[in-house]
Formats: structure tokens, sequence, C-alpha cells
């Protein structure tokens, strides 16, 4: 059965990985969705068009206002219908996706496992699941601990497919654990494509409040420090409406490739700032 494999994935891990509460998920949330896979072959169902890891950031600069229309904002993506349409138009009309929340270099928790997904349905029922999760949060902000646990996570899916994206969203530089840089080029050489979505909300959730980091600082660190690989972007969010717009035009562009069908929110070009990537902590400007 299905879900004793991922038991058995799960059991070989290594532990230096970290990812607390991998078992416990991955054994709940294959045996939950049996009647979904056991009318395919094996085979069959490791063919998707996409591998998708959406790497959230929980770090403590991350207020709860921002974790909770962070967490909204991709249940909401995944109930709109324009998802569905999108991984219809794929060659195979299904994806895999993994949602991964991140903090400092030893946090990297699965919230949800990989989930196959190829209706409008699955992607209910994937939403309605990660609804229900509580929120987690975490201390320090390594994006490069969280890249380095997806590279793993890619690794160990036992799918296939054309293409694999890594979505992180976050609010501030990298700041902890190992330099960015490195992993970043280690997955850009097997042909990862990691895709941005920097957060510069108000810092209490407000239209009076203030944003952690300059939003155009921020962009500009995502663009030239975080993202990379075949058609990689970033789609800054600066105000708590937009948020869920953003993501799911950004799951739209993800999953189908089709440029037209993005809406760019709080989109700036590319700028002329320099920043060193592997600078702890370090944004253009500051």
């Amino acid at each position: 059965m299905d879900y004793l494999v991922q038991i058995a994935r799960c059991a070989g891990a290594r532990p230096a990985l970290r990812l607390t509460g991998v078992c416990v998920l991955t054994l709940f949330f294959a045996m939950a969705s049996q009647a979904h896979s056991t009318d395919r072959p094996a085979d069959d169902l490791a063919e998707v068009d996409l591998q998708l890891i959406l790497a959230v950031d929980v770090s403590p600069s991350m207020s709860k206002v921002e974790q909770r229309v962070q967490r909204d904002g991709y249940v909401g993506a995944f109930r709109h219908a324009d998802i569905a349409r999108a991984i219809k138009s794929g060659e195979r009309g299904r994806i895999a996706v993994l949602y991964l929340e991140w903090a400092g270099p030893r946090q990297q928790t699965v919230i949800m496992p990989w989930t196959i997904v190829e209706s409008l349905d699955d992607a209910l029922t994937l939403a309605d699941r990660l609804a229900a999760l509580p929120l987690t949060e975490g201390r320090g902000t390594s994006i490069s601990g969280a890249l380095s646990a997806a590279n793993d996570l890619f690794a160990k899916s036992g799918l296939r497919s054309p293409r694999r994206v890594i979505d992180v969203s976050g609010d501030g530089p990298n700041n902890a654990g190992a330099l960015l840089d490195p992993i970043r080029q280690v997955l850009l050489a097997e042909g990862v494509t990691i895709n941005g979505l920097p957060i510069a909300l108000p810092r209490f959730g407000g239209t009076d409040g203030f944003a952690m980091y300059d939003p155009s600082n921020l962009q500009s660190y995502f663009e030239r420090c975080v993202i990379g690989g075949p058609d990689a972007f970033a789609i800054g969010v600066t105000e708590v409406p937009m948020f869920a717009t953003a993501v799911r035009r950004k799951l739209v562009r993800e999953i189908s490739m089709n440029m037209g069908q993005v809406i760019y929110a709080a989109y700036t070009a590319r700028s002329d700032r320099t920043v060193d990537c592997n600078v702890i902590g370090q944004l253009p400007g500051r």
C-alpha cells in the first residue's frame, strides 16, 4: 500500500535534516489519500508535469497577521478554478505539491507532504487540509536552510517531472545558517527553478503600520540573491488585500508557464542596486 511506502521513506530519512513532524503528517495524509491513489498504477502516478515546493517563511519577523494572511493566500489559491485549469493545461494534467514551513537553519517542517493534484476536487481537498493545520513559528531566517531541505525533498520524492520549482516566500534576507549562494547554485545546476514572493506588508497588518524592510530593497534582494533558473521571477506583496491575488497568479504562472496570465502585484523591474548575497542579513541600500 502507498502509505507503507511513505512510512518506509520517512523512517529512512537522515536525522540531520530535522524535518520535524514529517513521519506523522506523511502517514496521516498518505492514508487519507488511498481512495485517490489506488486506482492508478504506481509508475503512472510517478509522472507529473511539475514538482512544486511551497517554501513558506514562519520566522519571528513574520507577525501572526502576516502568517495568517500567507497561509490563507495559499488556501484561497488552491480553491480557485484558475489553478485547476492551469494544471489541466499540462501534458499529463497533474502536478505534485509539497508545503514546507521554514525558519532557522534547523527548522524546516513539512506541513503538507507530496500531494498529487489533477482536478479541482484534488485542489479543494488540499486547500481544506492546509486550512485545518495550525500555524507554526520558529527562530531565525535561513533561506539557505529552506533551499537545502527542498533539494533533499526533491531527491526523495519518488516522482518524475520535466520541471521542479521552489516557491520561496519571505519578509527578509538570509540571516542565519549557511551562506545562501552556494546551495542556490547547486539547485540551479540541477535545473531547479527558484521563484520568490518577497513580503513587505505593513508591520501590524494595517495600512498605517510600517514594513519590516523597504519593499524595493527586499524585491531587489530576492531578484539578485534568491530567485534563479528557467523562467524565474519574483512578485512582491506590499498590501494585505493583494496577497491572495499575488499567490494565485504566481501559482498559475508556475504551473502553466503562461506568461499572459500573470498580474504583477507591486512588481518592480530589476534595479541597478548591488548586493553581496553571501553577506548574512544584507539588503541593498541598508
